[in-house]
């Protein structure tokens, strides 16, 4: 392991070699290259700067070439909700929404179950077993949900279902949550 000192030597060499070279001094960095060991940066031509290498693993859950090219699919504009209309269907889906929790938590007996709604913001907790969040994305028209089990998702009004619909998956917010509740509670809820 080196010292602090050569690190500390090796780090003001590798800034010199960075500097763009002026006139003066290009012989100069051509006459001193680096290579550095871990691959972060590479100096094998010593004519230019050393350049940083790409990263060695991606932060992407899933790499669109790996899965058939799925994506989110494009936004129609022309089917947004005005906001006024936006915000009865979404108020209406989340009040049902608690509604129905609420009569659902009174058939179950699961240590820690809690409902919450305060400033548009929907919080079912399940003890040990996760946490749910439903809340309005206004600007999107959007509803989004935080899911113990799938994750993040964002559903939009499908206008021809009469349901709020993850566009990625087609999947319906009731039906994931009704699938997503019955398994981890094991016990049947109906959203519909």
């Amino acid at each position: 392991m080196a010292s602090p000192s050569s690190k500390l030597l090796l780090l003001r060499r590798l800034s010199r070699a960075l500097k763009p070279p002026s006139s003066s001094s290009s012989s100069m960095i051509r006459k001193s290259c680096i290579r550095y060991s871990t691959h972060l940066l590479e100096a094998s031509n010593c004519a230019h700067r050393p350049t940083l290498s790409p990263p060695s693993r991606s932060f992407c859950s899933r790499s669109p070439a790996l899965d058939g090219g799925e994506g989110p699919a494009t936004i129609d504009y022309r089917s947004l909700l005005q906001e006024d209309e936006f915000h009865n269907l979404a108020d209406s889906t989340i009040h049902d929404l608690l509604e129905k929790l609420e009569e659902y938590g009174d058939s179950i007996d699961i240590n820690g179950f809690d409902i919450d709604y305060g400033n548009q913001v929907l919080t079912l907790k399940l003890g040990t077993l996760g946490t749910y969040v439903v809340n309005k994305q206004i600007p999107n028209r959007q509803i989004w949900m935080s899911s113990p089990v799938s994750g993040p998702s964002r559903f939009d009004w499908d206008r021809d279902a009469q349901a709020w619909v993850y566009r990625r998956t087609k999947a319906n917010l009731f039906k994931v949550l009704e699938s997503e509740l019955e398994h981890l509670c094991g016990q049947r809820i109906n959203f519909s």
